[in-house]
């Protein structure tokens, strides 16, 4: 079974590092994940930005894209204006997302979740009004970094709730990267069996080094696309002790997918390595350290 892979390194990618990249630097990162093969990307987001400085300039990046381009390119929205001013500047696939937790709903997005659910219908009209598509996004869908483990049911009645209905897909997030492949296979399968038919993400992180093993348990259950960071970049600024994305050449490495080879592995393993040392970020990736060894008998190593 294979799924698609998605790259965050724009928008989860970027959360934490407190620095803002120009639009032009954002625009060819844009072009050269494209370019090098990556199917589907996060550009971005409509949080405020006195609060998540990294995505200030999204807005401008979406702007400067072409349609083309941003048919391949999502942007993080949580209220219905969101989706409105991403309309606007061009987008079209949409990731309205929200707390399980009310708790981290609060802190991450200043309602609890009830308030989120409830604009869901309104977001979902305006991304169809735009011709475009919206994903129902849950965060939190295994912990809390407030309240601890999170009951599934709470994220199946999210996913049965009518007023979601119109998403194309469902990304159930490992917010903080604690959940193990067992309980991401069982919370999968759950989604699959029991809410009404969509594709589902799975968005992990690699804080406890669960990320590439939580991510094939989500392909083997029936996601059909999966999250990632160049690097393992990222993280959420509003849960403690939530640390970078599961890195996407990890994921590739360990997925094959049929357009990924050691020559693509070598670009996006320069493009990682010239962004993290913009950034002063290290590299998480096992696969970009093993490209760079000396064992020059593996096809996969960088000569």
């Amino acid at each position: 079974m294979t799924a698609l892979l998605r790259d965050v390194t724009l928008r989860d990618g970027l959360q934490l590092t407190g620095k803002v990249l120009p639009v032009e630097y954002k625009i060819d990162v844009v072009r050269r994940l494209l370019a090098a093969g990556v199917p589907a990307l996060e550009i971005g987001s409509m949080a405020r930005p006195d609060l998540v400085a990294p995505m200030a300039n999204s807005l401008e990046l979406i702007a400067a894209l072409t349609p083309e381009e941003l048919a391949k390119c999502w942007v993080w929205v949580a209220t219905p204006r969101h989706v409105e001013k991403a309309a606007e500047a061009g987008a079209r696939n949409f990731q309205y997302c929200f707390s399980v937790s009310d708790a981290h709903n609060k802190a991450n997005i200043g309602r609890d979740t009830e308030t989120s659910v409830a604009a869901m219908p309104d977001a979902i009209r305006l991304a169809h009004e735009a011709n475009g598509s919206i994903q129902l996004c849950l965060a939190t869908s295994f912990t809390c970094p407030f309240d601890g483990p999170v009951d599934p049911e709470r994220v199946l009645a999210i996913a049965r709730d009518p007023r979601t209905e119109g998403a194309t897909d469902i990304v159930l997030a490992d917010t903080l990267g604690q959940a193990a492949p067992g309980e991401v296979s069982a919370l999968v399968g759950a989604v699959r069996e029991t809410t009404p038919p969509r594709r589902i993400v799975f968005h992990g992180h690699d804080t406890w080094g669960m990320g590439v093993a939580n991510t094939l348990a989500a392909i083997e259950a029936g996601a059909g696309m999966v999250d990632g960071a160049l690097g393992g970049l990222g993280g959420c600024p509003f849960a403690p002790g939530a640390s970078g994305n599961t890195a996407t050449e990890d994921i590739l490495f360990a997925t094959r997918p049929s357009w990924f080879g050691p020559e693509k592995l070598a670009r996006l393993v320069g493009l990682t390595e010239e962004l993290l040392g913009e950034l002063g970020e290290p590299n998480r990736s096992r696969t970009a350290e093993g490209a760079r060894s000396k064992a020059d008998a593996f096809e996969w190593v960088i000569r």
